[in-house]
């Protein structure tokens, strides 16, 4: 997937070094203006949504954490249980996870792919928003080979093709240049759907939505 590898290092270096201190920033519970607040609402709603996906009680389980960010989810996971490998491409990023976890003993942060086979099987992957700035072919791709090493699900978010996001991506552009983030690629819901149950029978579970200002994202399910 050269059109992922090529997506892969752009997002590397802006979350690596354009904006990590945004990141950083939006991700704790520092003071942030209107809009961002409602951007870290919504990724906080989302968190929740996927969280809720999982089983309440995950001692014995093992989680992959693709595209970990700062970590609020993977630390979650592990206090409930689990035993969780974190992963993102942002050296800087995984540091700041890794302290703001403390050392908690079944988190376990690597910098790398998320798409790395290396990695091992999984009871559960989670991918939040680490793939909405792919092409619906690349995320179909990946997820298929994500679920392919998940015992029983892939829970991952992607920004779904509506009329509000396009206008909600072009207001965003009013953010200083530094401050954005590499576009977004809004897909239709159906057009992935139909590309995932084409690949080797993945099955399609719970779905849910999350739209706050200019943070939309859809939750979507999948199963081998």
């Amino acid at each position: 997937m050269s059109s992922y590898a090529k997506r892969r290092g752009e997002l590397e270096h802006y979350f690596d070094r354009t904006a990590a201190d945004t990141w950083a920033r939006l991700t704790s519970e520092a003071p942030v203006s209107g809009v961002r607040a409602k951007v870290r609402a919504g990724r906080n709603a989302m968190r929740d949504t996927l969280l809720s996906w999982l089983p309440e009680d995950l001692h014995g389980r093992r989680i992959l954490d693709a595209g970990c960010g700062t970590g609020a989810l993977a630390l979650e996971a592990a206090r409930r249980g689990a035993d969780v490998v974190a992963i993102d491409i942002s050296p800087t990023l995984v540091g700041l996870a890794a302290e703001r976890s403390k050392g908690h003993p079944r988190l376990d942060f690597r910098v790398g792919d998320m798409l790395d086979p290396a990695l091992g099987r999984f009871d559960h992957i989670v991918a939040m928003d680490s793939l909405i700035h792919y092409s619906a072919r690349d995320v179909s791709v990946a997820l298929a080979g994500l679920a392919a090493r998940a015992d029983h699900s892939v829970c991952f978010t992607f920004a779904p093709r509506t009329a509000l996001l396009a206008t909600v991506w072009a207001v965003g552009k009013l953010f200083p240049r530094s401050d954005r983030s590499p576009a977004i690629v809004p897909v239709s819901p159906r057009h992935l759907s139909h590309l995932l149950a084409g690949e080797k029978g993945l099955k399609l579970g719970r779905t849910h939505r999350v739209s706050r200002a200019f943070y939309i994202s859809q939750a979507l399910e999948i199963s081998a």
